[in-house]
């Protein structure tokens, strides 16, 4: 197979080993939106088995799970995603760089063919959904209540006829977010640096800085963690 053209001509590596409950692990994706000025991509833990649903979705639809997991809503779209021990990462692009003019189902398609890309390196034979079906979705909103992960769209990763990547966006004035889930594989910390080394050529580790904590505990507090977001439509 050919491999993939890097995405990005920087990326920044965020390898966040530290578990955060899933209203930090949201606040810190958004207070990264916030503050880079080049691409970056954490990928992150959960200290809690977690549930996120996206921005669009239905609080009815998930309450029922609130007493084993760790829910929290989501600023992007998409359905419910069951978190754990699947390989979580999110992808910030700034408003400056090239690839934000790119449309937002093209940067999603990309970001997938890299991951592609690099679970073929690791002797992983994936594929992705191209199904004229699936057209209609958009990566910023796509099916707002059902289990993300039994619904595949276009541009999601399958394997062996189940879906194992998907993802959700949020475009902003700042930048794109994207938010990605990889389940039902496991290749741990040898995933994550194949995925980030086949989408820029030029990847500098960093560690999420104090800056960006602090914003993102007042994230957690006043958004993510809080009654109002989570019930909110």
């Amino acid at each position: 197979m050919k491999a993939t053209q890097s995405l990005f001509a920087a990326l920044t590596v965020y390898h966040d080993h530290t578990p955060r409950s899933a209203a930090m692990n949201m606040a810190i994706d958004e207070a990264l939106l916030e503050c880079v000025t080049v691409p970056a991509i954490r990928f992150y833990r959960w200290q809690s088995p977690a549930l996120s649903f996206g921005y669009f979705g239905r609080f009815g639809d998930v309450a029922g799970y609130r007493g084993e997991r760790d829910l929290v809503r989501r600023w992007t779209g998409g359905g419910i995603v069951f978190h754990g021990k699947d390989l979580t990462y999110s992808i910030v692009i700034p408003a400056t760089d090239v690839v934000f003019a790119e449309s937002s189902t093209s940067i999603y398609e990309e970001i997938h063919r890299a991951l592609i890309d690099a679970l073929n390196r690791n002797g992983v034979c994936t594929e992705l959904v191209e199904s004229p079906h699936c057209a209609n979705r958009t990566p910023q909103r796509g099916v707002p209540t059902n289990d993300c992960f039994v619904n595949p769209v276009r541009a999601d990763v399958m394997m062996d006829r189940r879906k194992i990547a998907g993802a959700a966006q949020r475009r902003t004035r700042r930048g794109l977010l994207q938010q990605g889930s990889i389940q039902g594989i496991e290749l741990g910390d040898r995933l994550a640096e194949q995925f980030a080394h086949v989408l820029s050529g030029n990847c500098r580790e960093r560690k999420v800085d104090e800056e960006i904590l602090k914003l993102a505990r007042e994230l957690a507090e006043q958004k993510y963690g809080s009654e109002n977001w989570l019930r909110k439509h």
